[in-house]
């Protein structure tokens, strides 16, 4: 096909398709939240909520940049799997709810430099807890209340908070991930891949957040 130059970019050469297919959105937006927005720097602690596609390029971007990654999720099984990427701490926040006392324990009271937020409004509270005096959240989902709700405004003052929403990234952004990523040897985390007959079971398989990482649906012959 004839594209215009403006319109692609080259993609990291150790990568298959199907990894090439989870960067632009899930990748570029964990890229944007850590690097461009949140200005990630080495020995820095990076709090990523649950285990999807974007929390999980997180997770390996932020241990890549050489920061401290501290997960959290409903699920021992998935945390087990985030701490075999390499995240540094573990909690559960079924059985920990009030988990940003306990980022600020796991640090001792310096709090998490970044929060990469996908709750929304029902995780915010913890996030802003969990944070340091003017740490950043990016927020790139709203799992837990939907797009309303009420902010903890006294949090966000008092902790001098820098909050922004995050959706993907522009191409400068993305060209510089993909250096990167080639540079790293980095793999995309694909939790499992569907043939395209299988589409409405992968979807219902994202619904019920049941995969670690991204979700695939492969076209035959493509």
């Amino acid at each position: 096909m004839c594209l215009e130059e403006a319109g692609v970019a080259k993609v990291p050469p150790h990568l298959s398709d199907a990894e090439v297919a989870t960067l632009p959105c899930a990748a570029l937006t964990a890229w944007n939240t850590l690097f461009c927005a949140g200005r990630l720097k080495a020995g820095d602690t990076v709090v990523v909520q649950d285990t999807g596609g974007v929390s999980i390029f997180a997770l390996q971007f932020a241990r890549m940049a050489g920061a401290r990654v501290i997960a959290t999720s409903s699920s021992d099984d998935k945390l087990n799997q985030a701490k075999a990427l390499g995240a540094t701490d573990l909690i559960n926040y079924k059985t920990t709810p009030k988990w940003g006392a306990e980022v600020q324990k796991l640090t001792a009271g310096q709090g998490a430099d970044i929060v990469v937020e996908v709750g929304g409004v029902g995780t915010m509270s913890e996030s802003l807890k969990a944070i340091r005096i003017d740490g950043f959240i990016g927020v790139i989902g709203v799992l837990s209340g939907g797009a309303g709700g009420e902010m903890p405004t006294g949090l966000i003052m008092g902790k001098s908070a820098r909050i922004a929403g995050i959706a993907l990234g522009n191409r400068d952004y993305f060209e510089d991930m993909c250096e990167a990523i080639h540079v790293a040897g980095l793999r995309p985390v694909v939790g499992r891949t569907f043939g395209f007959q299988d589409a409405q079971e992968a979807f219902t398989t994202m619904i019920g957040q049941r995969v670690v990482g991204k979700i695939v649906v492969e076209i035959a012959g493509h």
